[in-house]
Formats: structure tokens, sequence, C-alpha cells
């Protein structure tokens, strides 16, 4: 039975051929004789591997046929049109780079043969293809070209692989968008990622790490077995991916965008995927980095695994959760999905489902851990206190407080911070305890304030039965803590997606959950991404991860344009990631290129939602346009959500508002810029991004002026994660004044 190896498609699969696509590789991977598939050499062709194959009676599928020995693979390049599957066939060609034995599909010029073969060919193609054409080189000063200015020279490009004439046109390259757009024109995927690591300022030495040009080139054996070795390459697997069955072909075929993305992993993204970690490991990355990608298929890897293990995939929110799910179903329909905790198998939940699910198990013995977090025993833990909770326990019990202290904000950090991790019950050890990072100094008699407004909030909550959100989480990991040595943690591996949103009561959960160990924690996280809680370091809750910590900084997502557009929000902020280490956002870049975002400012909100209509029309009317529900309004709060789904109807622009639901077809959609965390879209309108807007008001945050800080940094955050849900274009729209928060070069 043939093998089958997808090339990455320049042309997804058109949406009517994919059930015949699939039928055809089907039967090609089963038998490559059946006479239905046509499969035919072409006359004359640059490579005498190509193939071609009947997929129907308009199309064809153009591949490249290995033949080793007692095995056959067939790389699959694509579906044309007859005439254009001959063309393409004729000049393209699939070989081993002799410097790093990467394989690389090629196109070449393939001279028109005379009329008298033509009429012997088995097909009789339309005339040749013209040349590819040539973008117009300018001639640079060397001390303009930006590789000379890392002390590059075309010699260098050569040696680590790349083709001679795409290192002499690097040569001349001397800005960033030239260097996006030569990128996108290279030989071979991974020579265009070497050019823009190049273009940063990384090393020779560094790149061939990155993308595995350091192993040795096996040369040994025949032309078909260098092939082989070629296609599985670290580097050539950006390009090629193995079809293990008919249901990874099936979802390649119909999910092509997901497909594309999780199945061809950066050689850097699959190290992380592969490797095995002595103890707790951490990838970081800006967003579309690939950083979901890496956890989703280092989950999947570890769940495969004899026995099987007990895996838990965990994140802030349930939609993110709920994304996760849906993502390894496409990944891989086989993974054994389980629900109950300390099942073999892989379980997906948002980390408050698993602090629920611990106490439920629990039953009535989860009393010894609600006794030693609060203080007092009790086993009513299944509600929830409400939001207004602090506010009124400061209006209850602050009366000793001072005034610049009465703020549910305030309240809500302390509590998190300092009280719960510390397990404080009493105001003797609230007294002691550590309150590092607090930003505001408390002195005996403050603390006493503060103290009775927690006693409070405590006697209030207990009164009604109820437990806040970091109650649950720090008593589900007291619980596991207590009855570890008689019942053992609940899984062998825990895997995190947005780290960056934890609070530390969810890290003493996710410490409880697994007994420390090789591959027991894997984080992915984004410090500019936080858009929920206060910073936290891992070291405080016994998770070490210095010395395990990777950063990816390759857009797989947006274009660079909006890249940078994006990035300017973050200019002069401080954000550290979870080692307390600074996060440094100018070294992130785009393999992708696109226009520059639309910045349209408007007098009225009247006339910033007329705009939004005619964008969002001329967007659904473009030749090639858009599916309706990959377009996406974001905007900062619920109430504007519903007063732009409103206006817009008002408009004769049909939208449909989602909140906690997943993303349906058929119409353009309207969210918060909270919900839109782990989405992505095509074209993406910023709306309302106008002064008093977001920011936010900040006033619940002047306790401090550390607090006040990082709620701002916190509102960058926001915006940032809305910018970067754009794919292809990104608007952004306000009435009146601008918010602050722009970049400059964005006004």
């Amino acid at each position: 039975m043939p093998t089958i190896v997808m090339a990455k498609q320049e042309r997804p699969v058109e949406p009517i051929l994919k059930k015949k696509a699939f039928a055809f590789l089907e039967k090609l991977s089963t038998d490559d004789t059946l006479p239905g598939l046509h499969i035919e050499p072409i006359v004359n062709s640059a490579d005498p591997r190509v193939r071609t194959g009947r997929v129907d009676d308009g199309y064809r599928a153009v591949l490249f046929k290995i033949s080793d020995q007692h095995t056959v693979t067939y790389v699959f390049h694509g579906i044309w049109p007859h005439d254009e599957a001959i063309r393409e066939a004729e000049r393209t060609t699939l070989k081993v780079n002799p410097v790093t034995g990467i394989a690389e599909i090629r196109r070449v010029d393939v001279p028109s043969p005379p009329s008298d073969e033509r009429a012997r060919a088995t097909h009789v193609p339309a005339a040749p293809a013209e040349p590819d054409s040539e973008v117009p080189e300018t001639e640079v000063p060397a001390q303009d070209s930006l590789l000379a200015a890392y002390g590059l020279s075309a010699a260098d490009l050569v040696g680590l692989g790349l083709d001679e004439a795409f290192a002499q046109r690097a040569m001349q390259v001397g800005e960033e968008e030239a260097v996006l757009a030569l990128a996108e024109e290279a030989p071979a995927e991974w020579q265009g990622l070497a050019l823009l690591d190049l273009s940063t300022g990384m090393s020779l030495d560094e790149v061939k790490e990155r993308l595995s040009l350091d192993l040795e080139v096996d040369t040994s054996g025949t032309e078909e077995e260098q092939l082989i070795r070629g296609l599985q390459h670290p580097a050539g697997q950006l390009s090629f991916a193995w079809i293990e069955d008919n249901d990874e072909l099936r979802r390649v075929i119909e999910d092509t965008d997901f497909a594309a993305w999780r199945i061809f992993l950066h050689p850097l993204q699959k190290g992380y995927v592969d490797r095995d970690y002595r103890g707790p490991a951490k990838v970081t990355g800006g967003a579309g980095t690939g950083k979901t990608v890496v956890v989703l298929h280092r989950a999947r890897r570890l769940a495969v695994r004899p026995g099987p293990p007990r895996v838990l995939l965990t994140t802030f929110t349930r939609n993110l959760a709920d994304a996760l799910q849906r993502d390894m179903r496409v990944l891989d329909p086989d993974v054994s999905i389980v629900e109950g905790m300390g099942q073999r198998g892989l379980k997906i939940a948002g980390i408050d489902a698993v602090a629920r699910a611990v106490l439920t198990d629990a039953g009535r013995d989860i009393g010894p851990a609600v006794e030693a977090v609060l203080g007092v025993q009790t086993v009513e833990v299944s509600r929830r206190t409400p939001p207004d909770a602090w506010a009124d326990a400061i209006a209850a019990g602050g009366t000793d407080l001072p005034e610049t202290l009465r703020s549910p904000a305030f309240f809500a950090a302390e509590y998190t911070m300092v009280v719960l991790p510390q397990r404080v019950t009493s105001a003797e050890a609230y007294f002691r305890a550590r309150r590092r990072g607090r930003g505001v100094a408390l002195n005996r008699s403050q603390r006493a304030a503060v103290w009775a407004v927690i006693e409070r909030y405590r006697a209030m909550a207990r009164a009604q039965g109820t437990l806040d959100f970091p109650e649950v989480a720090t008593i589900a990991a007291a619980h596991l803590d207590l009855v570890a040595e008689s019942r053992g943690r609940p899984f062998d591996h825990v895997l995190v997606d947005e780290g960056q949103d934890l609070t530390p009561a969810h890290w003493q959960l996710l410490r409880a959950l697994v007994e420390p160990g090789p591959n027991d924690l894997f984080i992915a996280e984004d410090a500019h991404q936080r858009i929920y809680g206060q910073k936290v370091t891992l070291s405080h809750f016994d998770i070490e991860t210095r010395g395990r910590s990777r950063r990816l900084t390759l857009n797989y997502r947006t274009t660079q344009q909006n890249l940078r557009w994006a990035m300017g929000i973050l200019d002069g902020a401080d954000y550290r990631d979870l080692d307390d280490e600074a996060e440094q956002h100018d070294e992130y870049r785009s393999a992708r290129s696109g226009p520059t975002p639309l910045v349209l400012p408007c007098e009225s909100l009247a006339a910033e939602l007329d705009q939004a209509a005619d964008l969002i029309r001329s967007w659904l009317s473009e030749p090639e346009p858009p599916a309706p529900e990959t377009i996406a309004i974001l905007v900062r709060d619920r109430f504007q959500r519903d007063r732009v789904v409103t206006g817009l109807a008002e408009r004769g622009v049909e939208v449909r508002a989602v909140d906690t639901e997943a993303v349906r077809s058929g119409a353009p959609v309207v969210m918060t810029m909270h919900r839109a965390k782990g989405t992505e879209f095509t074209r993406v309108l910023l709306f309302g991004v106008r002064d008093g807007s977001i920011p936010a008001s900040l006033k619940e945050y002047d306790t401090s002026e550390a607090d006040r800080n990082d709620a701002l940094l916190r509102e960058r955050s926001l915006l940032y994660v809305a910018a970067t849900r754009a794919r292809d274009v990104l608007a952004v729209s306000w009435s009146g004044r601008p918010s602050a928060l722009l970049p400059e070069r964005g006004v």
C-alpha cells in the first residue's frame, strides 16, 4: 500500500473538490494501479518522478512517485484544472538540497518540446508556462544591506543551504518590508524562515540550531532513499506531512486551515512537543506564535503513550477549554478524551472546573481542607460568592479602614495574592504574612482594619454557604495535598495553556494535581496577553522552570504589518514572564505580509457606525469574499457589543453577538475583546477605541501606584490581544478622542 505525503498547499483544495480529492487519495493509498486513478507520467517533464492522476473529468492531481525497493511513496503537490496540471507537472521537481539534505519542491523553466515529440506525449498540454516573474533588484549599497550590517555575506547564506540566486537577492535587501516580500518568494519555506531569522540579527549557528540545519547530511543510499530522508528532515516537515491513515487524510483535505498549522510544525515547535523534561517546563511567545499548537501536540503525544497515562490539559476560561477540545478532536479524533478526574486518557477542562471537580469528588471529606484554608470546617462548597461581596464587606466591616483602602479591587487582590496562598486564618497570622509585590505598605493598625473586612467577608459568605473561585481552587489544592500520601495524585502529566492569567490559587492547585517528576507540568504563557489577575512568579509555588524555558518568536497568524501595529501598543511598558524575567517584544516577527492597518477616526458614534457598516459591506463584496463568520468586530464591553449589533442592524448589516457560545457560520460576529481571546479572524475591526472606553476607568486601582500601573498594563494587553486576532486585515475606529493606548504611528 502506497504512503501519502502531503506537501503544503500553495492553493487550498477548492471546496467543491474536497470530497473528490479525498476519494482519489483514499484509493491511491490503497492501490495505485486502480485504472480509475489514471496515474500517468509526463513526457519531457523536468522530474521523471512526477505523475498526474485523474480527480474528475476537469481536474488532475500532481504528484511525485518515489519507489524504494518494496515501498511506494506519493508526494501530493496539489490539484489543478487539467491543462494547468499538465503544465505544473512539466516544470516542477522534487529534489534534495545538497547542503542541508532537505527535500524541496521547485519550479524550473522547461522549453517547449518539438511538435512531433508533443504529439507523442501521453498528454497534450497547453503552451508551457512563462518563467517565474523576477522582482527587479535595486542595487543597495553594502552599508545599507540589512544582512551585511550583521556581518553576513552571500557565501554565508549559500553555505547555510540557500539558493545562490536567492542569497544574492537577500544581500540586496535594505528594509524590513523588502525582507518580508523576499521571504515569501523563497525557493523553499525553510529558506524564507532562515532569511527572516537572519534579518533580526540571529547568528548562523542559531539559525542552524532552530531549523535543525546542524544535522549531518546522510548521502548514502539511492536517490529515492535520500528523498525519503529529506521529506523526514525536521525543516522538511515545515512543508511535508506524512499521512498515517484515512482519518488524518480526511482532516487534511477538509480542514485545510487548521491542518496546515497543526500538522506542519516548525522544528523548534516539534522539539518542544517531543522532548522529555526532568521537571516543569515552559514555552513562551507572543500571540500567534503557536504556543497552543505545541501544547495540543504535546498533550496528544503524552496521552497516546502506553498505559495510557492520566493527562490534564487546562486553561483559564471555559471558552478556551472548549476551543482546545474542539481543536484536539480535529488534530486526532482517536485520542481518548475523558470526563472524570484521575481517569486514564486526556481530560480537557478549564482550571476552575477542575477545582470544582476536586471538591465534588471529595464530598464530605472536604471539611479538613476547608478548615486549613478558612479556619472553619464546613462542607457547604457548591455555591459561589457574588461579585459585589467585597463592596458589602467594606461597607459592613470597614469602619476603621483608611479611605485610600476602601477599594473592592484592593481587597480582591490582597485576598488572592496574600491571604489565600499563605492559608492565613487569623489576624496574628495576617500581621506576619509576607506581602511581596503588593505595592502598598500596611502598618499594624492598617492590617488590623483590613483583616476586619476580610473576616466580615468570610462570615457573610459562610452565612450564605458560598465560596469564591480562588477559595475553591485553594481548598482543592489543600485537599489534594492532605490525601496525597494515601490516595496519590490524580494526574501523571498536566499541561497549561495561557498560564499568564492564572492566580496563585490556580498554581497551588496545579502543583497539587501531579507528583513532581519527569514531564509533570508543561506551561505555555505570554506575559503580553495577561488580561486577568495579578502578576505571579512560578518559583513561589514550588514550580521551577528556569533552564527549561524556551521562547517562540515567529508569528504564524497575522501579517508583519498588523503585528508591528499591535506591538506598538506595548511600547514603553514593562512586562515580565512567570519566571520574573523581562519580556522583549521587539524580537517577534511574522512570515506573512499584508496591508497596513486601517485607522478610521470619526466625529460621532453615528458616523462610526455608518463607517463600520460600509466597511463590512465592502469586505463581503470583494471578488473573493471571506466567509462572513471570519469577520469580527471587537469592542471593550457587552454594553458596547449590543449597541453595535443594534446600530449595524439599523443600517442593513446583520451581525451576530457572541457571548459564551462558539462562533457559528453565516454572519459577521461582534464580541468583547476579552471573549476574543483564543480566536482568529481574517478581518477584524476594533470598534470604539476611544478615550474613556479603553483604558477603562482605573479609579478602583488608586490604592497604590503599583496597582494602578498593573491595571493599565492589563488594559494595554487587552488591546494587544484584540489587535492580534486579525490574520489579514486590521481596522481601528473611534469617535471623539482616540485612546491613549493606541500606538503613536497608528493614530
